[in-house]
């Protein structure tokens, strides 16, 4: 049995999405009842050099619209990294979701041979699909959820590795 690049993405972007939600909600709640200013745990950071928990949740969306969109050979949206607020994360986390959902199988399937170009720091990182999706997108995805599941829990939110893997 083969999976499919579709298969490899979209239903893992889509279930971590959600997943962050719920994790979000959950320092919503933490936040009003222990009376913690909301802006202190978006800001909240693990280490001085890492970024705070806003941005961790916003580079997880880009890295979900961005790599479904190249993958697909579509235009990748660009969304301004503004959001101050639970609600404000909330909402561009379901604005990636509609946008993810709008891909279907035969827009991405076939693309593992697709040339893909990024420009990080000023230079051009050329992948294959196939490589840009399993060796550089999911672990960064991943990597940016799982330090913000890290940073609410250094705050005190109590979450387990069951809010993270949401329901299987």
């Amino acid at each position: 049995m083969t999976i499919s690049m579709y298969q490899a993405s979209v239903p893992a972007f889509l279930s971590m999405l959600k997943n962050l939600t719920t994790i979000i909600e959950k320092a919503e709640g933490y936040a009003a009842e222990h009376k913690i200013a909301e802006e202190v745990m978006v800001n909240w950071r693990l280490a001085p050099d890492m970024f705070p928990f806003s941005r961790q949740v916003q580079i997880a969306a880009d890295f979900a619209k961005g790599t479904t969109a190249r993958l697909a050979g579509a235009e990748v949206p660009s969304y301004p990294d503004d959001e101050k607020t639970f609600a404000e994360l909330k909402a561009r986390i379901r604005k990636t979701v509609k946008f993810v959902e709008g891909f279907k199988a035969n827009d991405i399937d076939g693309s593992e041979d697709r040339d893909i170009t990024l420009k990080i720091g000023g230079q051009d990182m050329r992948f294959k699909g196939l490589p840009y999706l399993v060796h550089f997108s999911l672990p960064n995805f991943y990597f940016h959820a799982t330090a913000a599941y890290a940073i609410l829990r250094a705050c005190g939110v109590p979450l387990g590795k069951r809010d993270y893997l949401g329901e299987m």
